[in-house]
């Protein structure tokens, strides 16, 4: 059912995309494929991942935050050695990768100023 609405809605927005955009929605990788669509919400991650610089290293989860880093390393990789080459993928990748990296990086330090402000009063 889904399916079939997609492809009647790609249907009528193929009549009126203009010609210069033509190579953008024809490509392999572009807006009538997942290969666009997924990279699309998958920036939902990195505004989350910005939204969090404000909250307090305490507070940031150093296995989500390490996960995430990784995939995001992982994709990035991955998206360029895929056929057709998805720099979209690439682009949102490298963000998730890096913000989680920033909140793991903070959220480690944390830890151990605590630990030497522990060490430290005993």
């Amino acid at each position: 059912m889904s399916s079939a609405v997609y492809k009647a809605v790609i249907s009528v927005a193929d009549k009126v995309v203009p010609k210069g955009l033509r190579p953008l929605w024809e490509h392999p990788a572009g807006p009538k494929t997942i290969f666009f669509w997924a990279p699309a919400f998958k920036w939902g991650l990195v505004i989350a991942g910005i939204g969090d610089i404000t909250r307090p290293a305490e507070k940031v989860s150093i296995s989500q935050c390490s996960a995430l880093a990784a995939t995001g390393i992982v994709w990035s990789r991955y998206s360029l050695v895929i056929i057709p080459k998805n720099w979209s993928l690439f682009s949102v990748n490298v963000f998730v990768g890096a913000t989680n990296t920033y909140h793991l990086v903070r959220a480690i330090l944390y830890q151990q100023q605590q630990k030497k402000a522990l060490g430290s009063s005993n």
